[in-house]
Parts: C-alpha cells; sequence; structure tokens
C-alpha cells in the first residue's frame, strides 16, 4: 500500500506556503496509524534482535558499545550542522564521562566535554522532566562563548527575532521555512515541555514527534538541530526505559542528510498530517539499528575473545597490544606495527607474535615475508582481520 504525498498547502490567492504552525489544528498532529504501526512493528523486531545479540556479552562489553554509539551520535549530530569535532577527544570524554576503562584516551576540550554533557544528559537522565532551565543548560553547552562562528547570538535563552531557515547567496535566498514569530516562543514551549512531559505512551512515535515539533518552533538563534536530535534520543531511551544508547540516528540522519532536510521541509510545508515524517523517520530508525551491527560486532568479538582465552597466559603487552586492535585501531597488525605499539625492539616483536601463532591466536596471512599481517582468531568461526586506515 502506498499514501500519496502531499502538495504543499499555500494561503489563498498570495501564492506564499502556509507553514505547519499556521495551520488551525496545530499542534494536534495525526498519522495513518495502519501505515505507521506497520513500520513500527518493523522497528521493535530490529530492536529486539540487536538486544539479544546484546544479552549475549556482559556489562563492562556491553558499556563499551554504549561509548561506541554515544560517540558516533554526537559527532554525527554536530556534523549534520557543518561542525566538526575530533572523534578520539569526543570517544575519550563519553568514556571518561561512564567511567568505561578503554586503551589510548586523549585529553578532551572544554567545548567538547559540554557538548558531550549535553548528550549523556538527554540519555543517562531520560526520567527527569525536561525544562526551559534545562534547555537553557544544554543550548549553553553548544555556545559557551556566546558566538556562534562570527556572530553573537542569545544563549540560554529563547530567541528575540523572527527565525527562517534561509540558503543561497545574496539576493538569490530561498526561504525554506518561517517560525512562529518570537513573541509566541515562549507559549510553543510551554505546550511543547507540558506535552514531552505529561505523554505517557512512550514509544519511537513520540521521538518522531517531539523532534519534529521541536525544530518547528526553533526556539533559538542557533543550535536547533542539535538539541532536537538530543530530545528525540532523549524519546528514544523512555521509549527503550534505557539508559544505554546502542545505535545512533544521528549519524544515519548525517548518512542521509538531503532526504532529512527535504522531508523536514516538505513537513513544514504542509499541514498537520505527519504521516510522510514518522514514516521516513522510523525508515531511518530501523537503518541505523541495522547498521550499529557493525559497532557491535566488534564489541561482541572483542568479548568472545577474551572469554575464550581466559585461562590462556598471556603477557601484559600481549594484552594491550591484542586489545588495542580488537578496539579497531587503524592499521594492519604486523610486528613493525606490533614493535611500534609496544615500544619494544622488531626482534622482541617477532617473539610476541610466534608465541601467539603457536596459540593459535594470531594467524599469519598472505604477504611478503617481511611484512606479514595477523588476523585475530576470536572464535572457531571468527576471525577478526585488523585494516590498515586506506582499506
Amino acid at each position: 500500500m502506498r499514501f500519496i504525498i502531499r502538495k504543499t498547502v499555500y494561503l489563498q490567492k498570495t501564492g506564499i506556503p502556509m507553514y505547519i504552525h499556521e495551520h488551525k489544528e496545530w499542534p494536534s498532529f495525526s498519522w495513518n496509524k495502519y501505515l505507521v504501526g506497520e513500520k513500527l512493528n518493523k522497528v521493535h523486531k530490529a530492536v529486539g534482535y540487536l538486544m539479544g545479540r546484546l544479552s549475549t556479552i556482559g556489562f563492562n562489553d556491553k558499556m563499551s558499545a554504549v561509548v561506541e554509539s554515544i560517540s558516533h551520535d554526537i559527532i554525527a549530530s554536530s556534523e549534520i550542522e557543518g561542525v566538526e569535532l575530533n572523534n578520539e577527544q569526543v570517544r575519550s570524554s563519553v568514556a571518561r564521562k561512564l567511567g568505561v576503562q578503554l586503551q589510548n584516551l586523549t585529553e578532551s576540550s572544554r567545548y567538547i566535554d559540554g557538548v558531550v554533557e549535553m548528550a549523556l544528559d538527554a540519555t543517562v537522565n531520560f526520567n527527569t522532566p525536561l525544562t526551559h532551565e534545562r534547555l537553557f543548560g544544554w543550548h549553553n553547552c553548544l555556545f559557551p562563548t556566546g558566538w556562534s562562528g562570527s556572530a553573537k547570538i542569545d544563549v540560554a535563552r529563547y530567541r528575540s527575532g523572527e527565525m527562517k531557515v534561509i540558503s543561497g547567496m545574496f539576493g538569490r535566498e530561498k526561504v525554506h521555512y518561517t517560525a512562529p514569530a518570537p513573541e509566541k516562543v515562549g507559549e510553543e514551549m510551554n505546550r511543547f515541555l507540558d506535552w514531552f512531559n505529561s505523554d505517557t505512551h512512550k514509544d519511537y512515535i513520540k521521538s518522531a514527534i517531539a523532534h519534529l515539533w521541536f525544530v518547528c518552533i526553533h526556539p533559538f538563534d542557533d543550535g536547533n538541530g542539535r538539541i532536537g536530535r538530543a530530545i528525540a534520543d532523549m524519546a528514544l531511551s523512555q521509549a527503550e526505559n534505557s539508559k544505554m544508547r546502542f545505535f545512533s540516528i544521528s549519524h544515519q540522519i548525517n548518512k542521509d542528510k538531503r532526504q532529512y532536510y527535504d522531508i523536514l521541509e516538505k513537513t513544514q510545508k504542509g499541514d498537520c498530517d505527519i504521516t510522510e515524517w514518522i514514516i521516513w523517520y522510523l525508515d531511518c530508525l530501523l537503518r541505523s539499528v541495522e547498521q550499529s551491527d557493525e559497532t557491535l560486532s566488534k564489541v561482541l568479538n572483542k568479548a568472545i575473545f577474551w572469554q575464550n582465552h581466559a585461562q590462556t597466559v598471556l603477557s601484559e603487552r600481549q594484552r594491550e597490544v591484542l586489545n588495542l586492535y580488537l578496539d579497531g585501531y587503524p592499521g594492519k597488525l604486523t610486528a613493525k606495527n606490533w614493535a611500534k605499539h609496544a615500544k619494544v625492539s622488531p626482534d622482541t616483536a617477532v617473539r610476541d607474535i610466534k608465541d601467539l601463532v603457536e596459540k593459535d591466536i594470531l594467524v599469519p596471512r598472505q604477504g611478503r615475508v617481511r611484512d606479514v599481517s595477523y588476523g585475530i582468531r576470536c572464535s572457531d568461526s571468527t576471525l577478526f582481520i585488523p585494516m590498515s586506515e586506506s582499506l
């Protein structure tokens, strides 16, 4: 079954688009329950399969998966808005704040620590009511200096001016959306927060509605997309009643960024039937759950490896280097790289590797005699192959 794409609704005679918040139904959203229900069932099935896989590993390994997922989410949510964050600093900041021990943690900047605090507050404290003050704190984390690029903005308070989403060069601008007038923002946010905090129907649909509703209000001078996605993550945690996030919808949205902006604009220029938006959002959520297998597989491989080799006699140096590669360090596992990471001589590295080969932990792969690379045997059926950054 297919549904018809709604055309943009225009004000009579003027040709000016009528935005979603200008309809008398706003914000009483509606949707096709049959179509949404079908998609929702697929999401529940995919999440159930993911949780089933996670049930085979211990708490510490689950927390490692959480660090990877939240880190990807923070980095991707910023990239959507054209803000690049240092991957290792984000990952290290998340790990430290969650108390997770990982290899090769780096120092993180105060700005990244602030962005991480916002993301963790949304997911870890998902049952704490969402308030104006809490949102102001999040906004301050994103703009601690009071500047967005070269522009001075209102920080930790709602905007005092009109807000239009515009693209194009000066003189050829295209208006994609005009948000509610600034004098209406306070009232709009009161209504949004009352709904978010009182809604007892906590499922993935709430996440889709919360994200759309917030960005339609566009209450801040800047940062609305990132805060909107943090609110959506908070609703996802509520739906699962869990502080642990194992998949990143922002990571998937970033992959589908053009479609994201297209469907958002189409919905904002439509009426309050948001079937298309919810279907798209749940599809994106479904893909993010399926894509999480890559990160999860890395965590599972490491957990299975150490379960199988719990009684194997290994030196502390061997354990450290093996963990480095099992955590996903980019680079082939060779004697030369082993010596570099372990800070030992090439001869010592060769002896370490030879010992692991004899214990059937490392498996030599084809290559030049002096530059043979190795795979790590996690189980009888799984061989993990560390790869170079270029591959």
